[in-house]
């Protein structure tokens, strides 16, 4: 069965022209124009990917993001945001609210379905063999499950922090630069902006709380795991 998508933009224009690049793509494309209708059809339809607009009327999209992974429902569900603010400052309050990625408009609708395509592949990873369960002490990570722990309590990670927190364990004590991160996490070219990179550590330190120094900036070049020197090991 093909992936659902669904669309939420209020304008009518470009809601039509993505929605008919994503069903060529083979998709099964839902759309809203609204806030509150965007929640309620994420809430019924269980769609795999929302294409998020920021600038809806009444309810703003990073409302409607907050209230995603708010729910049980939808928490996991791929985001990406369509915005036609440049500043940095409206990308990052994305990605740190949640997203999963973002394209700026005006933008090119086969790129968009490429964007979906690569996130459906993060969300869908199969486990990795050698042993579903990896620990790095504090951190147990059950990768045939898509979960985590940290001191014994399950972390709400979205499916994009699970994998880059996957990412640095499996390469504990390897400096990861942000163009290498980007291609493994993202599976993205590396030219593209790595501010995403640094935005969504950050957010994953927080979960972390008090381990979130674990995940060490080496400045000027990337981030290091350095947990689990004590019985790392898979399971």
């Amino acid at each position: 069965m093909s992936h659902r998508v669904l669309v939420v933009d209020d304008e009518a224009d470009i809601t039509a022209l993505v929605a008919y690049h994503l069903a060529k793509a083979g998709y099964r494309v839902s759309t809203a124009s609204n806030g509150s209708d965007a929640i309620r059809a994420a809430r019924d339809e269980r769609p795999d990917v929302v294409v998020l607009d920021l600038m809806l009327p009444v309810m703003s999209g990073y409302d409607v993001l907050q209230e995603l992974r708010r729910m049980d429902e939808t928490r996991d569900v791929g985001v990406i945001l369509l915005t036609s603010r440049q500043e940095e400052a409206d990308r990052i309050r994305g990605l740190t609210l949640g997203a999963d990625d973002y394209l700026t408009k005006p933008f090119s609708p086969p790129e968009l379905a490429l964007r979906v395509a690569a996130l459906l592949r993060r969300l869908g990873a199969p486990a990795i063999t050698g042993g579903s369960t990896l620990a790095a002490d504090p951190i147990v990570i059950d990768r045939s499950a898509h979960r985590a722990s940290v001191d014994g309590t399950e972390l709400e990670l979205t499916a994009t922090e699970y994998k880059l927190l996957l990412t640095l364990v499996e390469r504990r004590g390897r400096v990861q630069s942000r163009p290498q991160l980007l291609e493994s996490v993202w599976e993205a070219h590396p030219e593209i902006q790595t501010r995403t990179v640094d935005m969504h550590v950050q957010r994953l330190r927080a979960k972390l709380g008090k381990h979130g120094d674990l995940i060490e900036t080496v400045r000027g070049f990337g981030y290091r795991f350095r947990g689990g020197e004590r019985g790392t090991q898979d399971r």
